[in-house]
């Protein structure tokens, strides 16, 4: 193709200098939803326009300071994500319409859909959608960013071709992969940038006929802030920043453990992410899906939870992991656990 030249050029330019699926991901202010829609039918709610309500297990946390995956916005043109440490600035011609839906219990969200208008003469139609995987609880054989887009480009179906193969390259001070895609018949071209933050894979997926467009995204999206890469026991905007450590809750890693009691009986699986302080401690809870007597329960349980401190270095340090309930058991290795799990 006549563009695959400038696209090789603007990679290749980012290296020096500097599809995605579309489950998951939270509104605004989470914490304060824990429980999706109330159980009384006399009850009248006007449901606001471009809200779409599920009743059921939802996405909440124990408290409402700290800074959720999906707890993302787009205010005056700019994305921002505290949890992600992301700020993206865009043109006054792209907007976001919708909010993702919530968290899926495989941990995929949808942090951002966004739009341009093509209203005005300049304009030119396109999309930017903005995903992270959880790799604490992501059902694919992949392990980090490279390998999602490797099982992206291997599972395409038969219609879509390969414009240019995963190519790692650096962006906005990040390793990225980039890979990028189009269909023929459709004539739209996708560009997936994939790079990993705090234990997740953030996607920034961009589609247009236009690859002019696209290839401009890229340049904007070098300008973009992101974490930094930093050590866990570092700091970052005057905050420290967890150890993402899988299955962290092993039971060389457990001093006292407490199964939860479900008060009812239900099939689903409920992936929670956990923040262990210096000292051993629960202090923070983000349930990806639950039901609101399943948080409670498992809150209730948490909190009675002691873990061996984590050193980095000889430094105590705070650890974030990820525990499925529901339908995994865990085996008890505290007295203080009279019985096993209860499928909830």
């Amino acid at each position: 193709m006549q563009t695959g030249f400038w696209r090789c050029s603007v990679v290749l330019a980012l290296s020096v200098s500097m599809p995605s699926w579309s489950e998951g991901a939270g509104p605004q202010n989470v914490s304060n939803n824990s429980g999706g829609v109330s159980n009384n039918a006399q009850t009248k709610t006007k449901v606001p326009t471009g809200v779409i309500l599920v009743k059921g297990a939802w996405s909440s946390a124990s408290d409402s300071v700290t800074p959720l995956p999906e707890g993302g916005s787009m205010t005056n043109n700019v994305f921002r994500n505290e949890y992600f440490g992301m700020t993206y600035a865009l043109s006054p011609d792209w907007s976001e319409k919708y909010k993702g839906p919530p968290p899926s219990d495989s941990g995929r969200y949808v942090l951002a859909q966004i739009r341009s208008s093509g209203t005005s003469k300049t304009s030119i139609r396109g999309g930017i959608l903005i995903t992270a995987q959880d790799m604490f609880f992501t059902p694919l054989p992949v392990a980090n960013a490279l390998d999602l887009v490797n099982y992206t480009k291997n599972n395409l179906q038969a219609d879509y071709k390969v414009e240019m193969p995963p190519t790692q390259t650096k962006i906005a001070g990040r390793a990225f992969t980039f890979f990028a895609y189009w269909s023929p018949v459709a004539q739209l071209h996708w560009y997936v940038l994939a790079t990993e933050i705090r234990c997740h894979t953030v996607e920034i997926v961009l589609t247009s006929r236009d690859t002019k467009l696209l290839d401009s995204l890229i340049l904007d999206i070098n300008k973009m802030t992101l974490g930094a890469e930093i050590s866990p026991i570092a700091e970052t905007d005057g905050r420290s920043v967890p150890a993402c450590i899988k299955d962290y809750t092993r039971d060389e890693n457990v001093v006292a453990r407490v199964d939860p009691i479900f008060t009812e009986h239900r099939f689903n699986s409920v992936p929670v992410r956990i923040i262990i302080d210096k000292e051993g401690n629960v202090k923070h809870i983000h349930f990806l899906s639950a039901f609101p007597d399943q948080a409670k329960a498992i809150t209730d349980a948490l909190g009675q939870w002691k873990f061996r401190p984590y050193l980095e270095g000889g430094q105590p340090g705070e650890v974030e992991t990820g525990i499925m309930f529901g339908r995994v058991s865990y085996p008890t290795t505290s007295r203080q656990a009279a019985r096993r799990p209860n499928d909830p």
